[in-house]
């Protein structure tokens, strides 16, 4: 795999050989931009929806991609497969099912996956999403497949799975559902809110997002915020004061106001970093060497290394490592490091949480520095 930078990606041929071999944990990444795509070719065909391909290689040149596009031309690809997906139960389900699945076969051990539950549904959802007609799947019901194919996955395949619901940016007039779906569900997998979508819309004018993430904060439920992926460090700040989020999702840009990144090292606030992601997405510099993820790792920043949406880069977890280990000049130590701070920063109860931690310690060989 090659960036319009010229840097290669090393694939491995024969015997698997992992930038980290060790238990991993992964905090930001997306359940519809992580689905199988024969599973995609199966609803379609199954439910007779037209796809740009009949096969899984005709159907990935239409939604895979590996040079850099714009975040919105990005986003126009879920609009090729998910009319597939969306409003079937069985499909909701089994991409939730097979998520776990697939994170477990790349060595995470805690993964915190997130979707919008209306871009899932077909009915009591305006305007129903990918010109779907009305059904009858209702985004409280997606959510209760999603966990029952996530608490499935961690029955059969031995990993802890939990969920994150986002409210978009464009879609204010869903935020206040999403936020009573998580009080309805914090128990059930979900452990946090999230805002996604154009960073150009910002928060502060939309009072349902607001409205939402002060509920959140009342309650007890997780935040937090894509911000400073392709948006100014003003989107951050916004995410900071007026949301009250706890992380940030992408963040690259806070580098551009050294002020506001200072503060936020200082507080440790976690950054859910994506590399693959943020090059294709055309978020960052396509050099890998002049990414904003080595500025944290030599300030010794709290982040963590996130695959994003696996699908549509043609990717896995292991695309990240492997960037991070032959461009951004990751340690073993390092590794270790990120994977910790996003066991300490994940969403979990403290007594998981903690157990989480200690499962990571055993596994790294280290003794924890605060084994209280």
């Amino acid at each position: 795999m090659e960036g319009s930078s010229g840097c290669r990606i090393e694939r491995d041929a024969g015997q698997r050989l992992s930038a980290f071999d060790l238990p991993k944990v992964e905090l930001h990444v997306h359940l519809d931009g992580a689905i199988k795509p024969e599973t995609i070719l199966y609803f379609g065909k199954k439910r007779g929806i037209p796809l740009p391909g009949d096969t899984v290689e005709d159907l990935l040149q239409h939604i895979s991609y590996t040079e850099p596009l714009t975040l919105t031309q990005f986003l126009e690809k879920f609009s090729f497969y998910m009319p597939a997906i969306a409003g079937d139960r069985d499909a909701v389900r089994r991409i939730a099912y097979e998520f776990v699945e697939m994170k477990a076969k790349e060595g995470v051990i805690y993964v915190e996956v997130r979707y919008s539950p209306h871009l899932l549904a077909n009915c009591k959802v305006q305007p129903v999403p990918w010109d779907q007609e009305e059904g009858d799947l209702t985004p409280d019901e997606v959510v209760h497949l999603v966990n029952q194919g996530l608490q499935d996955g961690e029955r059969d395949f031995n990993i802890k799975a939990r969920s994150i619901l986002c409210c978009m940016r464009h879609m204010p007039s869903w935020s206040l559902e999403v936020v009573e779906l998580c009080k309805k569900y914090q128990n059930n997998t979900v452990v946090a809110i999230d805002l996604a979508g154009d960073e150009l819309l910002l928060a502060e004018t939309f009072p349902e997002h607001r409205k939402a993430y002060e509920e959140a904060e009342r309650c007890g439920i997780h935040r937090t915020v894509h911000a400073g992926e392709v948006g100014s460090p003003s989107v951050i700040k916004e995410a900071i004061n007026v949301l009250k989020t706890e992380r940030i999702g992408h963040s690259y840009h806070v580098l551009e106001d050294p002020a506001l990144y200072r503060e936020l090292l200082s507080r440790k606030m976690h950054f859910e970093t994506c590399p693959w992601s943020s090059i294709l997405t055309g978020a960052c510099d396509p050099d890998f060497r002049k990414h904003p993820v080595i500025q944290f790792m030599n300030d010794k920043a709290n982040y963590s290394l996130n695959s994003d949406d696996p699908l549509i880069f043609n990717s896995s977890i292991e695309t990240d490592y492997k960037i991070a280990k032959q461009f951004l000049d990751f340690t073993e130590e390092e590794f270790k490091r990120v994977n910790i701070n996003a066991a300490q920063s994940s969403f979990l109860p403290k007594k998981e949480k903690k157990e989480l931690l200690s499962k990571l310690y055993e596994a790294y060989g280290m003794v924890p520095n605060n084994p209280s």
